[in-house]
């Protein structure tokens, strides 16, 4: 898995270094030489991952990160810090500002090349759900709708045997976030499937593999999305790189410092709060794809691959698919008469009365003007016609109040009714004998149903 990465350091041994191990696993890598141009090139380039230098004149690896995570265009580019120095405060320092990690000089070629990975996969799943959003936004399907994307009120799971370390973890995270300690991996696992914005995980305890663990999490669909933070060995660099290629997010060493802890959860739940703000829009956007925006039904479109997949069913064997067309009577002239707010209040109404006389395994949908359309799965025809009258009676039955004077709408409607043939029908046929079946019930004299067997 190859990535794009931007290299940023004043001194040109160091870039070159750097650039030559990268390429050598076939990275694509460009360099900056101070924060200034890293930060246009990194506004401009977009890259996948970014190495930042702290100590550099004038503007330091800190500011440039912090400058990253401000500007919306970088803010979901991930940022390792790069330094000679090992100390406490300049870690925290830098997962404030919004680093995803640190690496020490001299750089460790297989955890460089291990935390690479981690956050190239990462991105890819980010960039994913940036460009499907930015898609629905495109269309108007999406609109910029408010999230909460601080790091702070998570829920937080600890999975760890170590009474007193976890004790410990909870406290320092128990005055901005709600922990959960739990020491059996079994129940844990059961408990990740909850509201869970992150889990702790032991690498290193008693009673049960927390690496195999970490993997189950990740090998499982329901919680595969789930960010995790490892507790780890910092003396164990085989531990620690395979918890990164097992895919966990960050890594915390022993002894665990309150600070840092603090820090690397927060930069965590904000992360996942994010990506779960892209894929709560991206599942909006494909919701409004197939829903008619004045109803509440779902579409034809929606209706259409429906009825194929049922119709397909049936005619392999299966239960016979029943299908009703609609058609409110003189539409029109509600629409001329009252305005066409009014008779958007009917098809309201309509559609609320047709939903409520279905049964929850039916499909109701507006399938286009007044026209409206209930797929009916496991149905023969008469079953589907005494339905299709019970609606039509309600409808006829109850005056429909609008808002225009108060007044009352005597409402009715004309429906057909076919059902599956058997092999050699289609979706389109069993569509087309409901709609022939509408125009007899209109001829007729309308506010009547009539089913169509051929």
């Amino acid at each position: 898995m190859s990535a794009r990465i931007l290299v940023v350091d004043d001194i040109e041994a160091n870039v070159r270094l750097l650039e030559a191990k990268l390429s050598a696993e076939y990275y694509q890598v460009t360099a900056a030489y101070d924060g200034a141009t890293a930060l246009a090139m990194a506004a401009d380039d977009l890259p996948d991952i970014i190495l930042l230098d702290v100590m550099m004149p004038g503007m330091d690896g800190f500011t440039v990160c912090k400058r990253l995570k401000e500007d919306i265009a970088t803010r979901h580019i991930p940022v390792v810090l790069v330094t000679a120095l090992d100390g406490r405060a300049d870690r925290i320092a830098g997962l404030e500002a919004g680093a995803s990690d640190f690496l020490t000089k001299p750089i460790d070629d297989v955890m460089l090349m291990a935390r690479v990975r981690s956050l190239t996969r990462l991105k890819l799943v980010i960039d994913e759900l940036r460009q499907r959003e930015a898609s629905g936004r495109r269309i108007g399907v999406i609109a910029g709708a408010a999230a909460r994307l601080d790091g702070l009120g998570g829920r937080v799971l600890i999975v760890d045997d170590h009474d007193r370390q976890a004790l410990r973890v909870a406290a320092e995270l128990g005055a901005q976030h709600r922990p959960v300690i739990e020491s059996d991996p079994a129940v844990a696992q059961l408990s990740a499937y909850g509201p869970v914005d992150l889990v702790i995980v032991n690498t290193v305890a008693r009673g049960f593999d927390g690496l195999r663990f970490a993997a189950g999490l990740r090998s499982d669909p329901a919680t595969r999305h789930l960010p995790m933070l490892a507790i780890v060995d910092p003396e164990d660099r085989a531990r620690m790189v395979k918890a990164l290629e097992i895919g966990v997010n960050d890594i915390l060493p022993r002894p665990i410092d309150p600070q840092e802890l603090s820090a690397r959860v927060k930069s965590q739940i904000q992360r996942k709060r994010y990506t779960d703000y892209l894929r709560q829009n991206l599942d909006h956007s494909l919701e409004l794809a197939v829903t008619d925006p004045l109803t509440g039904l779902h579409n034809r479109r929606y209706m259409a691959g429906q009825l194929a997949a049922l119709v397909n069913r049936s005619v392999l064997g299966g239960e016979p698919v029943a299908a009703l067309m609609i058609d409110i009577d003189h539409f029109k002239k509600i629409n001329d008469g009252f305005g066409h707010d009014v008779g958007d209040e009917v098809l309201r109404e309509f559609a609320l009365r047709l939903a409520s006389n279905v049964r929850a395994i039916d499909l109701p949908c507006r399938y286009g003007g007044e026209e409206f359309t209930v797929i009916m799965p496991d149905t023969k025809i008469e079953d589907a016609h005494r339905i299709a009258d019970r609606i039509r009676t309600h409808v006829a039955g109850s005056p429909f109040r609008v808002r225009h004077g108060g007044e009352l709408l005597t409402v009715t409607i004309s429906v057909g009714v076919s059902a599956t043939l058997g092999p050699g029908d289609t979706p389109e046929a069993l569509i087309k004998r409901a709609d022939e079946a509408v125009y007899e019930a209109k001829a007729l004299g309308r506010n009547a149903v009539v089913a169509k067997a051929a």
